[in-house]
């Protein structure tokens, strides 16, 4: 019972106001006493948390919880992409010759996602990958590759479901919710597009890194609610790692693929 409510709550409503006092309830002192079921339910392991369970004042922290150091593979080549959250892989594939991908068996305009057709040009034919988080996965957003940000932006204004059933049944949901996206160019001057998609009215979405270059696995924002992650890369630059198949579940620092080298 106890997690239907959970599940009712904050994976399925997505209201004005649920989502309002949702917030509202998760910064509130009160929601500390519902931390501990919370993470049973969810099967949060507790043990590579920064911090102990009764350190958090409210929901909303423990929400944004820190990892101990080590407890995520921090090794990796200089080619290799790596995962920038722990979360499952819904999809992959080709964005194709019109602009689009093919998600749960609906179409999605990366012009409309990434609010610019110009920009857009360079990403044809190249992949797509989509990171779902749901409440039970950590939080913290961290990059993929190397490189300089090029660019930041934000778009959209509301925000609907992104879990299986919004993917499936919601109004596009990837290209209309709000979203922030950054743009980073590695080294050998290769382009990828990283998506952070907000999934309830409470669009949350910190963007805790603002230098110009980025590392490889360093935090770059957070969500305060399960969410995704779309990366956008360039026409054969990417290599993918060879997933047996979707959903398939990752976690910050493994590798997804490697880049080719492949310059533009």
């Amino acid at each position: 019972m106890k997690s239907y409510l959970y599940k009712f709550f904050i994976e399925l409503t997505n209201g004005k106001w649920s989502s309002y006092l949702i917030m509202k309830f998760a910064h509130s002192k009160a929601s500390s006493l519902i931390i501990s079921s919370f993470a049973r339910v969810y099967k949060i392991n507790v043990d590579e948390m920064e911090k102990d369970l009764t350190s958090y004042n409210n929901l909303h922290e423990f929400f944004i919880r820190k990892l101990k150091n080590g407890t995520r593979n921090s090794f990796f080549g200089q080619t290799e992409v790596i995962s920038p959250v722990d979360a499952i892989i819904e999809d992959i594939g080709i964005i194709t010759g019109n602009k689009t991908i093919h998600v749960k068996d609906k179409v999605y305009s990366i012009s409309e996602m990434l609010g610019n057709k110009e920009m857009v040009d360079k990403y044809t034919g190249g992949t797509f990958i989509i990171f779902y988080l749901s409440p039970s996965h950590y939080h913290r957003i961290h990059s993929p590759v190397s490189g300089r940000v090029i660019k930041r932006w934000t778009l959209g204004g509301k925000s609907y479901p992104v879990n299986k059933w919004g993917l499936k049944f919601g109004k596009s949901p990837l290209a209309k919710n709000y979203r922030t996206i950054t743009e980073v160019k590695t080294q050998d001057n290769q382009h990828i597009a990283i998506v952070k998609v907000g999934a309830m009215f409470i669009n949350s979405i910190i963007l805790s890194h603002q230098k110009e270059e980025v590392k490889k696995g360093e935090e770059m924002a957070y969500f305060s609610f399960g969410s995704t992650v779309i990366l956008l890369f360039e026409k054969e630059t990417f290599r993918s790692k060879d997933f047996l198949s979707t959903p398939y579940p990752v976690k910050i620092g493994e590798v997804i693929g490697d880049l080719s080298g492949k310059s533009k």
